[in-house]
Formats: structure tokens, sequence, C-alpha cells
């Protein structure tokens, strides 16, 4: 399968992160996270989000969110996301199956809430009948490669708190949002408020493992039995904490989410003037989300693999990557330009 756009976790493994694993496979260790690279990284996350913050290793992104979500809820709260929200719509109703909570999703023009939207659903406190809400939940980015700014996410965070719940983030892409911002992860997650962190690294380079992260330390309790009974718990958890080191020892999260974000802007500068190419949300970080003749993006699909985003409105989704080069993108547009002028 030669480099598309479908997604930034079909890319491959960054060389250093390959390195990192050959490393750490030539001794013996203790499993289950009581291995010195473990503890090794645990602090390390302590030096990026404060040292209030703890980190558990799990097998992927669907696990993070899950957990971070039962680390704050229970059967009978309730979950305010956006419609477009990966917890809503691709882990396949994980959130409701394992913790049994209610997700209350809010439609919004480009997959961020305000607080104004997330009022919509805060009702029904202290009724019995009434899913009780309880979190806050938002992805930086949205599944729209759009950004909350630091001050977006400090209000999500207050008005949580007003009503005794909490925010949580899923951080699949975070790396490229604090590229984007220009801060670091402390100032966009502990420093605004948010109390737990599904923290992504696959889409940027990692082979496997996820983070979550957890600023509040009210929710630690009971936590580590958590992850057992999900069924996150990994024996050979070196394999992933070493991934983890060298992602932030070596600067490879901001490394390549920079070339990823760079790749998505060069794409955007080259299509957005061409006839019968209309870019429908800000290019922020590494997607662009085009809409474009049904017939047309059928025949570059032959070509080149993406997803259908809105089939109904006839918007797809090109996503760079760590490992998306120039010539890439150039043949890339080539094709989309050809198969535009035959249509004419």
């Amino acid at each position: 399968m030669k480099r598309g756009f479908g997604s930034d976790n079909h890319s491959g493994v960054c060389a250093e992160v390959l390195e990192a694993l050959k490393d750490v496979n030539e001794l013996h260790a203790m499993a289950y996270g009581e291995d010195e690279y473990s503890e090794e990284v645990e602090k390390i996350f302590k030096q990026q989000f404060g040292a209030d913050a703890s980190a558990y290793f799990v097998f992927n992104g669907t696990g993070a969110n899950v957990l971070c979500l039962d680390a704050m809820t229970r059967s009978h709260h309730a979950i305010v996301c956006a419609d477009t929200a990966h917890i809503h719509v691709d882990e396949c109703g994980a959130p409701q199956r394992i913790i049994g909570a209610k997700l209350l999703t809010v439609k919004t023009p480009d997959g961020k809430l305000t607080p104004e939207l997330v009022k919509t659903q805060l009702h029904g406190f202290g009724f019995q009948h009434h899913s009780q809400p309880k979190v806050i939940s938002i992805a930086q980015p949205t599944e729209l490669g759009t950004l909350y700014t630091i001050d977006e996410i400090k209000q999500l965070a207050s008005l949580a708190h007003q009503y005794d719940m909490y925010l949580h983030i899923d951080g699949a892409r975070l790396a490229n949002a604090a590229v984007a911002l220009g801060c670091s992860f402390k100032e966009m997650i502990t420093d605004a408020g948010v109390d737990a962190l599904s923290f992504g690294g696959t889409k940027n380079g990692l082979m496997l493992g996820e983070a979550v992260v957890l600023i509040n330390p009210k929710l630690n309790e009971d936590f580590l039995y958590r992850r057992k009974q999900a069924m996150q718990l990994c024996s050979k958890m070196r394999f992933i904490a070493a991934q983890f080191k060298v992602y932030f020892e070596k600067n490879l999260w901001k490394t390549n989410a920079t070339h990823a974000n760079k790749m998505a802007k060069m794409l955007y500068e080259k299509i957005k003037d061409i006839d019968g190419v209309e870019v429908v949300y800000s290019v922020d970080v590494n997607g662009v989300f085009v809409r474009l003749p049904r017939e047309v993006w059928k025949a570059l699909q032959n070509e080149y693999f993406f997803y259908d985003w809105d089939e109904d409105d006839n918007v797809v989704r090109f996503m760079c990557s760590f490992d998306t080069t120039e010539s890439d993108i150039i043949s890339f547009v080539d094709t989309l330009k050809k198969l535009l002028s035959d249509r004419k």
C-alpha cells in the first residue's frame, strides 16, 4: 500500500521508536509496569503535565477514552460531547457498554463545544429519573481538524467545575495541537483545568500504546483495578514505555507533528484555489476536509486511499502524517487536477 491520505495511523513507525524497541528487547524486565522503563516514563509525564499528574499506559485510544471516562463516572451519569466525537461515532458504543453512562451529543458547526452549547444539556440535576451530567468530553484537535484555544478549554473547564463535573480531552492528536498553538502540554491541559486526558502517540510515529493521564488526583482511586478489569493492562509494558521515552526525550512528538501539520498546510495551499474544490473547515493541524464532485473523489480513490467523511455532502478527508513527503502531495494534487480537468 503506497502512502495515501487515509489516516495518520496508516503510517509506519518512526526509526527512533523502532530502535528504542530493539534496545529494550535485549534483557528481561519486570512485567505489568513494574519495570524501570515504565517508572522512568511516568516521571517524564509528570515533567510534561505537572507533579500531580499520573500516567497509565494502555493498548489503544478507545481504551484510553473509556478508562478516562470510567474514572470520572458511574452508570447513572451522562457525558456531554459533540455529535462528531470519536467516543460517539467511532468506538462502537464502547463507553456505553463498558461504563453504562449515557452520551449526550450536541450538534456543532465545527466540531467544537462551547459553554453555551454544553449548557443545553445541563439540566435534571438531582432528578432521579434523568442521567446526571458528570463529564464534558472534547477532542483536541477535534474530529474535524479544528482547534480549541487554551482560553476556550479554560472556559469549558470552569463550566464543568461550576456544575461539579469533570473535563476530559481526547488527545489522540494532542501533539499536532500543541505544535499548532505553540504551547506546552502543561499549558494546554493542566494549567487550563483539564481533569483527565487520553494521550495519543500511534498517530504520530509510535507502534502501539496510548496513555491515560489523570490530572485530577482524585481520579486515581481504584484506577489500577479498573484498568485491569478493562483488559488494558499490558504485561510487557516496557515496550509501550520505551516508545514514550524516546518520544519525549528526542522531541519526536514535536518533530513529527510539525512535519504532518506542514504537509497539510502545503496540501491546502495547492488545492484551495482549484475550481471544483471547496475546503470546508479551517486547516489547523494535519487534516484537510474537502468537498468534491462525487465522480472525482470516487475516481481519486482508485489511485490514493482516503476516507469519505460525509458521503451525503460529498465531503472527504485527507490526512497527512509524519512520513508524508512533498512529492506525495505534488503527485496527489496533479492526479486530482487531471480528474477535474477530464470531467469538463
